[in-house]
């Protein structure tokens, strides 16, 4: 399982940083086009649909991916785009983990179906976005949300007693969250003093919320954190209510597609909310 853990890893590297680098944002569109089809894939097996369902479900998706391209929106997206998407899922979310397990097949198919092609297409849109903005600032989301689940592993790990949500992931911890809070916020306090000290693309995602004030960037901070958890309960409770462990097992050794961006569903958009107007 380790070495296909590692093999998976490497591969995507391998695919992701060229195109995290590359000079212009479609090398990268189209990589997570491809990978964002592949969670609608998943989204529509989760939800109960056949192969041809779940392909159409990719379909739907990479449709709306590339009406929103053809528009421009990651250039120039519509004012309220974020503010909706991120009001929704702290919304959504808290609805969601409230209900539990029991109350997700209880939502109409369809409902759901819509909901999580909408969130994909979004998610898509935004990575797309943060990439137009600059490297600096999408790689310093991206480590956001991968520093917080290493340091809530490590910390879980270490110290972990009280269960975050038993019925949902048995295996997190409110020290684990705490633990990654505490990680993310030290890479953020240094990310924003390296951003001083080295010319830079563009301003990282800290400094964006910093130029608000320190107490604006540590709240805002703590919040993506908070919510980057949020997407990955979400993810495991429509999984145990749909009787899957993974989402698939197009990635080897990591489970699905799904299973990797998980906590990116939320954070991208909210984080595009939070700095829209800086």
């Amino acid at each position: 399982m380790l070495k296909q853990r590692v093999i998976t890893a490497l591969v995507l590297l391998a695919l992701l940083l060229p195109a995290l680098f590359a000079s212009t944002p479609e090398p990268l569109a189209g990589l997570t086009l491809v990978l964002i089809a592949a969670g609608a894939w998943e989204w529509g097996r989760l939800n109960g649909l056949a192969m041809r369902g779940a392909l159409r479900t990719g379909a739907v998706c990479v449709t709306l991916c590339l009406l929103a391209w053809s528009a421009r929106w990651a250039y120039q997206a519509p004012i309220l785009m974020w503010p909706v998407a991120g009001a929704a899922w702290v919304l959504v979310g808290a609805w969601l983990l409230r209900g539990g397990v029991t109350a997700w097949p209880g939502i109409p198919r369809a409902v759901r179906w819509v909901v999580g092609v909408l969130a994909l297409s979004l998610t898509w849109l935004a990575m797309y976005q943060a990439k137009v903005m600059g490297v600096n600032f999408l790689l310093s989301l991206l480590l956001l949300v991968w520093m917080a689940d290493i340091a809530a592993y490590f910390s879980g790990r270490a110290f972990g007693r009280r269960k975050l949500a038993v019925a949902i992931s048995p295996g997190k911890s409110w020290e684990g969250v705490w633990g990654g809070m505490v990680g993310v916020l030290a890479m953020a306090f240094f990310w924003v003093w390296a951003d001083t000290q080295w010319a830079v693309d563009s301003p990282s995602l800290f400094t964006r919320l910093h130029s608000r004030g320190w107490p604006f960037m540590v709240l805002a901070t703590l919040f993506l954190v908070a919510m980057s958890v949020v997407g990955d309960l979400v993810e495991s409770l429509v999984k145990r209510s749909a009787g899957f462990k993974d989402s698939s097992q197009l990635l080897p050794g990591h489970g699905g597609v799904l299973d990797r961006v998980d906590a990116l569903l939320p954070t991208l958009p909210l984080a595009l909310m939070l700095v829209q107007s800086v």
